[in-house]
């Protein structure tokens, strides 16, 4: 039988190739591992203990705070076996793709205490994808100027 071993979470997370940011109940960010430096541009020093507005467009963030408001106070979130695809900020002000899934984290009494999010920078194989339905859009209307003609 195969003797149980402890692991290093705080290790696991440095080391994982994606983003881990954990956020407070309030929003502050927490956690910032290496990936998440280089998908953001942030350090951890200048990302710790900033809100996620750091990484929110502000279009967006009214939303985000009332969904994040939302999973505070009921303890639920859809968004831990779903992939939730939005944009984020860099920190040279150019706009992210990202994709990431959701843990909440709660304290001895139950109570949800905070939120890591376990992010990919999808920025390139977005821009990937709407160029090829771009693509096929132009082919389609092409192929229907000739069907017409």
């Amino acid at each position: 039988m195969a003797q149980s071993q402890t692991f290093d979470i705080s290790g696991l997370v440095a080391a994982i190739g994606d983003g881990v940011v954990i956020s407070d109940a309030d929003g502050r960010i927490v956690t910032w591992n290496p990936a998440a430096e280089r998908i953001f541009g942030f350090s951890e020093a200048e990302a710790l203990g900033e809100t996620l507005d750091l990484i929110t467009p502000e279009r967006h963030r009214r939303r985000h705070w009332d969904g994040y408001a939302k999973t505070m106070r009921t303890g639920e979130t859809r968004y831990g076996t779903s992939l939730l695809k939005v944009p984020a900020l860099h920190k040279d002000g150019r706009a992210l793709s990202i994709a990431f899934t959701v843990a909440l984290l709660h304290g001895a009494d139950g109570e949800v205490t905070g939120i890591a999010a376990v992010i990919r920078d999808e920025t390139e194989r977005f821009q990937e994808e709407r160029s090829l339905r771009r693509r096929v859009a132009e082919l389609e209307e092409a192929l229907g100027t000739l069907v017409c003609a």
